[in-house]
């Protein structure tokens, strides 16, 4: 399975998205000998045990959705009008990180890699969030990525700020209390740079005010060693503000809904 989705509290509305942090490769054309290279530079490493490691200090446990392979076989997060194409990094990359070649052009086979992987992702996200309504009735999307210190070539709005954790937001799906809470957990944080925006599944994007939805980017000096390296002492950290961030946007007393 390219995914897989861990079960929480029946009466959590929080969903921890890990999309990046899989390194796992399989067949999709990738020329092979860049292909660790890109691992490096675009894997969002240990975001998994820093989602599951929260889950599990949490006083009521959320639900996590992980992507089992890398982005460099398809990225669930790009869509296919998305503006990251200027670069080669739509659904399918064609180019990594410095703009070099990752796979040759074939429509066919890019085809075949979002029916049988990009959509299945898509869906079973969409069936989640919409047992989390249906559930709690609300559902609350916190994207858990990872950032480079550096600024990497493809990055289309690298030029702003980079703080130690970077908060995408949307204006529908963003209410300024997450916000607050996610400021109050992490820190020294910034808004929206170097990345913007977070993940809302389509069906409910800009249509469904009870689902909301926040990016987290941790700068990768914060836990790891640059670039692919072992997890720093930071882990543990940001691993405890990532739980406490999930505590404080937790109904406090949850009756999970029967009907």
């Amino acid at each position: 399975m390219a995914f897989d989705v861990l079960p929480g509290d029946s009466a959590s509305p929080v969903i921890l998205h890990v999309p990046h942090s899989s390194r796992q490769i399989v067949e999709s054309g990738l020329f092979p000998e860049i292909v660790d290279e890109e691992l490096d530079q675009l894997t969002d490493a240990y975001t998994d045990l820093i989602a599951e490691g929260a889950a599990s200090l949490a006083v009521l446990r959320p639900w996590i959705f992980v992507n089992r392979l890398s982005r460099l076989v398809v990225d669930p997060e790009r869509f296919v009008e998305d503006e990251m194409l200027a670069v080669g990094m739509g659904p399918v990359y064609t180019h990594g990180h410095a703009g070099r070649r990752l796979r040759a052009d074939d429509p066919a086979r890019d085809a075949v890699l979002l029916e049988t992987i990009f959509q299945p992702y898509a869906e079973a996200m969409t069936t989640l969030v919409g047992q989390r309504l249906a559930g709690t009735g609300q559902a609350l999307v916190l994207d858990v990525h990872s950032y480079p210190t550096a600024r990497l070539p493809y990055e289309l709005h690298g030029a702003g700020p980079r703080p130690p954790v970077c908060l995408g937001t949307d204006p529908f799906h963003t209410p300024e209390p997450l916000v607050a809470a996610a400021r109050a957990a992490f820190g020294d944080t910034g808004l929206d740079s170097p990345f913007a925006g977070c993940y809302v599944p389509l069906r409910h994007y800009r249509r469904e005010p009870a689902v909301q939805a926040l990016m987290i980017e941790i700068r990768r000096d914060q836990y790891m060693t640059e670039p692919g390296g072992p997890p720093t002492d930071g882990l543990d950290r940001i691993t405890r503000a990532l739980a406490a961030l999930v505590d404080a946007v937790s109904p406090v007393d949850p009756v999970p809904r029967t009907g």
